[in-house]
């Protein structure tokens, strides 16, 4: 697949994730998810077999959401990975219909500089779950092992200690009751490429190229260096990492989706079957009407 096909094909990718977002419980055969666009029948009917098994994941994940609030489980969810890696695609696809008091998203940014003066820890300790909740941080305190060390944000000093407190500060939560699992997503030198270069034609995502990402981007090798230091120094038997191939962006996310399922011991919570209630009619209520002004025009 050459360039000008790549940047195609993720820019066909990203309009699909937007209509996974519109999509409840429609028939997965209809004209309107497969619309006239040259797909040829192989590639329509992967893509069909997608959306089967993101919507019977998604299903199962809201089981594993209620046997969490049943159980009093916490879980702590790391995704790591280069720029453009495909991080925030899966966790979109996990959280999507997962009730958001359970199960949040952390996406911290760069530290304060009353942040940079703490533990370096801190700042991260406290958006860790309590009994039922589960917390997915897309990109972590691994920060220091990758970003902060390439882009000399940290002392030599620091990134040293960051190694040795580590291990010791993940097997402190799973001791604390906290399941901790680490994703790792990998891509290759030429999909990134064709990935940034997606984003900047797509006007729609332009934003999410910063000018850290395209620096990163040239120091494709001093990131390949730090993350294979990370992951040989913080791979753990109490917090051990997951590599999820990133190249082919729906499958690794059904892949890690599958993953984690698998790594959480939950069984099917029964519920209560829910009764609507009688609505109450008072003959002493009379409704009001609004007033004009405060009606938003309907354009549509």
């Amino acid at each position: 697949m050459n360039l000008t096909e790549r940047m195609q094909k993720d820019i066909i990718d990203s309009y699909d994730e937007e209509l996974e977002l519109e999509l409840d419980d429609r028939d997965l055969d209809s004209e309107t998810l497969l619309p006239r666009s040259g797909r040829s029948e192989e590639e329509k009917e992967a893509r069909r077999l997608y959306f089967r098994e993101l919507f019977r994941l998604q299903a199962e994940l809201v089981k594993l959401q209620d046997w969490v609030v049943h159980t009093g489980h916490k879980v702590v969810i790391l995704f790591e990975g280069r720029d453009a890696a495909g991080k925030g695609g899966v966790i979109k696809r996990i959280v999507q219909r997962l009730n958001p008091r359970v199960c949040r998203v952390a996406a911290l940014p760069a530290p304060s500089d009353r942040e940079r003066s703490q533990w370096y820890f801190q700042r991260y300790v406290a958006h860790l779950p309590a009994a039922g909740e589960i917390v997915f941080f897309d990109r972590s305190w691994y920060n220091r092992a990758g970003v902060e060390r390439v882009m000399g944000f940290c002392t030599d000093a620091e990134y040293e200690e960051f190694f040795q407190s580590v291990p010791e500060f993940e097997r402190m939560l799973v001791r604390s009751g906290i399941q901790l699992i680490k994703y790792w997503f990998s891509i290759s030198d030429e999909e990134q490429n064709a990935r940034f270069l997606s984003r900047i034609q797509d006007p729609l995502k332009q934003w999410k190229l910063s000018p850290m990402d395209l620096e990163s981007r040239r120091r494709w090798e001093d990131y390949t260096r730090a993350k294979e230091i990370m992951l040989e120094r913080t791979h753990i038997p109490e917090a051990r990492w997951w590599v999820v191939q990133g190249v082919d962006k729906k499958r690794a996310r059904l892949n890690c989706i599958n993953h984690l399922l698998q790594q959480i011991p939950y069984v099917e919570v029964g519920r209560q079957e829910i009764q609507l209630p009688e609505r109450e009619y008072h003959d002493d209520y009379v409704r009001q009407p609004l007033p004009p002004d405060m009606l938003v025009p309907e354009t549509y």
